[in-house]
């Protein structure tokens, strides 16, 4: 799906948190994103609660721009649907489409910040880039450690809840989340990348 493209002056902002909905995946790895989005608007005290997109959203003057804050409600897999929904209705370019999504790579309680890149075998990203058609949206990777043992089901494991031991590390990487968002969109993706890559 082609996005509308705007002139970066006038350009809003998508905020998107990947989840799965359901009171059973609040708290496991692949919701990350979710606990993220909801962390931000916590803090800013509003509310992601209108239904539309296959989602839930909302949109704020927020951070000194018209931002746009989504959860997908179509499953991972299928979070392109949501996102390019909401990105062609409020015209929003590709660029100004912020990501923020799990990732076992990371150990828990770390951050990556990148301007684009491939799927990395996440589904929820690698649908978000089948629906755009392009891989040029920054992402926040919000660490949540990898497999114990390569036989270990994959699915299992993100569908499983942070070790007790590791939620101040998880809570952190949620707080840095929110930071590094708000800084892509003041100051730029490389202004984020340097302040909170590899924070713990």
């Amino acid at each position: 799906m082609a996005i509308f493209k705007k002139t970066p002056s006038d350009a809003g902002w998508l905020v998107v948190g990947l989840g799965n909905p359901g009171r059973q995946y609040e708290l496991t790895r692949h919701n990350m994103g979710f606990r993220a989005i909801d962390k931000i608007a916590e803090k800013n005290h509003f509310n992601i609660n209108k239904m539309k997109f296959s989602g839930m959203y909302e949109r704020k003057n927020i951070f000194g721009q018209t931002v746009v804050f989504l959860k997908p409600c179509t499953f991972m897999n299928n979070s392109g649907e949501s996102v390019a929904a909401a990105a062609s209705f409020f015209k929003i370019p590709v660029e100004h489409i912020i990501i923020m999504f799990d990732d076992i790579s990371l150990p828990v309680g770390r951050l990556r910040v990148r301007a684009n890149g491939s799927a990395g075998g996440h589904n929820g990203i690698k649908s978000i880039i089948a629906h755009l058609g392009s891989d040029a949206f920054p992402r926040v990777k919000i660490g949540v450690g990898a497999k114990p043992h390569p036989e270990y089901d994959l699915a299992d494991w993100v569908l499983s809840e942070i070790a007790e031991a590791d939620l101040p590390a998880a809570d952190r990487a949620i707080a840095n989340a929110c930071g590094a968002v708000e800084l892509i969109i003041t100051n730029g993706v490389e202004a984020a990348a340097s302040k909170f890559n590899g924070a713990s």
